[in-house]
């Protein structure tokens, strides 16, 4: 059975121009990555927590503020790893200076015996859709295809 992860992909109008909120992945690894490495606010569920109540779940654990509105879905995709992801949209103006993400803890350096916590996620932006395309995962391109098809007039 692959892994399920869900997520919520916040978008907003500046002057007419559709921006999407992304965040970077915080850790080492993820350090020195920037194109292509970011994503939507997104985590794991098991197999008692719904697609929906998990991408709100780990849109608060991963950013600190909570989406409270309507969502709408995305639909589902699967990743590179094999592993299946839930997307919602919402909209919303959310400050990113009020961004608080929670840590997780890792050895590091690798096989120095040292455990060290980091923020999940290190930083967060809002991006127009182009910029968007190139920072984040490719796999998850598809979300931000869907959610400009879904706002668009017919």
């Amino acid at each position: 059975m692959p892994k399920r992860s869900a997520g919520i992909l916040l978008y907003k109008y500046d002057n007419e121009a559709l921006f999407v909120l992304l965040v970077h992945p915080g850790g080492p690894f993820w350090s020195n990555r920037d194109l292509g490495a970011w994503s939507i606010p997104k985590g794991e569920y098991g197999p008692d927590e719904q697609p929906e109540a998990a991408a709100r779940r780990e849109f608060l654990e991963e950013t600190g503020i909570a989406v409270n509105g309507a969502v709408a879905s995305l639909g589902e995709l699967r990743q590179k790893s094999g592993k299946l992801v839930t997307a919602y949209a919402s909209e919303s103006d959310l400050d990113i200076s009020k961004i608080r993400s929670n840590l997780f803890e890792m050895e590091w350096p690798p096989h120095s015996g040292k455990t060290q916590a980091f923020p999940e996620v290190d930083r967060a932006g809002w991006f127009s859709l182009p910029d968007a395309r190139e920072k984040i995962n490719v796999s998850q391109r598809p979300f931000l295809d869907r959610l400009e098809a879904s706002l668009s007039p017919e």
